[in-house]
């Protein structure tokens, strides 16, 4: 008997999730930030079913982000910034691709890619701000005229425009919604109602959800709903707004999930040695993520040493006396 009722229709594995919502030439928002709540699950997912094309908008990310690009599924990326913190400052695989002409590239601010989210959440078509202004930022574009005629692609990167309720010299960027077709969070908790409970900094996912056609969240617990009202402010996301429900114990590794588990440095920093090699990169690929055949898979590979090391305190929500070398 299925115990969450309200959300049967939306409960499924990851396997089903990209199969049914994530399609070749997807522009996709990764939630999470750098080596914190990467969606790993899923991209690991995307990976394996191969699909290519995929246009990438993020605030600032990390693992998943590297990982997606270095399998190949990425075409081009909008981002602010794309690095697993001291691990790889840049992102290796990222890097090398952008370096190499390998993928499309535009970049925003944070702030910029912040508020494209949310005027896309707010359904407006764009939002003015004094963000760039005497930066290069408005003076390079990264995409070519035929990427901007692509679907999901703004026509420009940006536009200046006078403040219309001042009579002086009053410019402004105005910076272009982002509405992609699926965004990728991973949680902390869901209610057995649906309601998305995410603790910790919240980065620009709420926006990314909200902004995006589709929204695939993936957590570590289902809970109660009595759980979900006992701390109510921690409620970011409705029932209404989520299409795609994965609990994924562990589904941000090697990435932290605050209050469940610190990142995994050891293996952060394996994976920026071997992604450094393209045939070590392969073989990284091979045996993490083709070669896995289930979560449970994932997670003996992992270790229970591991997992145990990385816990988190449940009041700190990191791990003290971690190494973090």
């Amino acid at each position: 008997m299925n115990s969450y009722p309200e959300i049967e229709g939306k409960l499924m594995t990851a396997e089903e999730a990209v199969k049914r919502f994530i399609k070749e030439g997807s522009q996709i928002a990764l939630g999470g930030f750098t080596v914190a709540r990467n969606p790993m699950a899923i991209a690991y997912e995307i990976a394996r079913q191969a699909i290519r094309d995929i246009h990438l908008v993020c605030h600032s990310h990390g693992q998943a982000l590297d990982v997606l690009i270095g399998a190949g599924c990425v075409r081009r990326v909008e981002i602010a910034y794309g690095g697993n913190g001291r691990f790889a400052p840049t992102c290796v695989r990222f890097k090398k691709a952008v370096q190499e002409g390998g993928i499309e590239f535009e970049d925003y601010s944070n702030y910029q890619m912040s508020l494209r989210f949310l005027a896309g959440a707010l359904g407006i078509p764009f939002v003015p701000t004094k963000s760039g202004l005497g930066t290069d930022l408005i003076t390079h574009e990264g995409f070519s005229r035929e990427t901007r005629k692509e679907r999901k692609v703004s026509r420009k990167k940006f536009a200046l425009a006078q403040n219309p309720f001042d009579d002086k010299d009053d410019q402004y960027v105005l910076l272009p919604a982002l509405n992609p077709d699926v965004a990728l969070i991973h949680v902390q908790y869901v209610g057995d109602d649906g309601t998305v409970m995410m603790k910790g900094l919240t980065f620009a996912d709420i926006e990314e959800a909200k902004s995006a056609d589709a929204v695939i969240v993936t957590c570590e617990e289902i809970v109660p709903r009595s759980f979900i009202r006992l701390d109510p402010d921690r409620n970011t996301l409705p029932p209404f707004l989520v299409d795609a429900i994965v609990r994924v114990p562990y589904g941000a590794h090697p990435t932290s999930c605050y209050s469940f588990y610190d990142y995994d440095a050891r293996h952060l920093n394996f994976y920026r040695r071997v992604a450094e090699d393209d045939e070590l990169f392969k073989e990284y690929l091979d045996e993490w993520v083709y070669g896995i055949s289930s979560r449970e898979a994932y997670l003996d590979k992992v270790g229970g040493a591991t997992l145990v090391e990385i816990k988190a305190n449940s009041v700190l929500g990191y791990t003290p006396g971690l190494c973090r070398k």
